[in-house]
């Protein structure tokens, strides 16, 4: 089931729970990017995990969320400020 609504939860604690991988820019795209996942755990963990990530390593990641939706650096950076990030 899709938990979003034009990108975001209809429900803040399951968009955030939501399942995610990381993933490198350069495998998403491919036919087997889902067997080059480096972590996977809930959106909120895995964005958390990448924002302290350094630039220059942060800079070659992407987040893929529930299959639905892929997050760039600049994206994952502005979801880790948001109010209704879990701490």
């Amino acid at each position: 089931m899709n938990t979003t609504i034009r990108a975001e939860a209809a429900d803040a604690s399951a968009f955030w729970s939501d399942h995610a991988v990381i993933l490198r820019r350069e495998a998403a795209d491919g036919v087997f990017h889902g067997f080059a996942s480096l972590h996977s755990g809930t959106f909120a963990d895995m964005v958390r995990m990448v924002a302290r990530m350094p630039d220059g390593e942060r800079s070659m990641l992407v987040i893929e969320k529930s299959g639905d939706r892929q997050y760039s650096p600049a994206e994952i950076q502005a979801l880790a400020h948001r109010i209704d990030f879990p701490v």
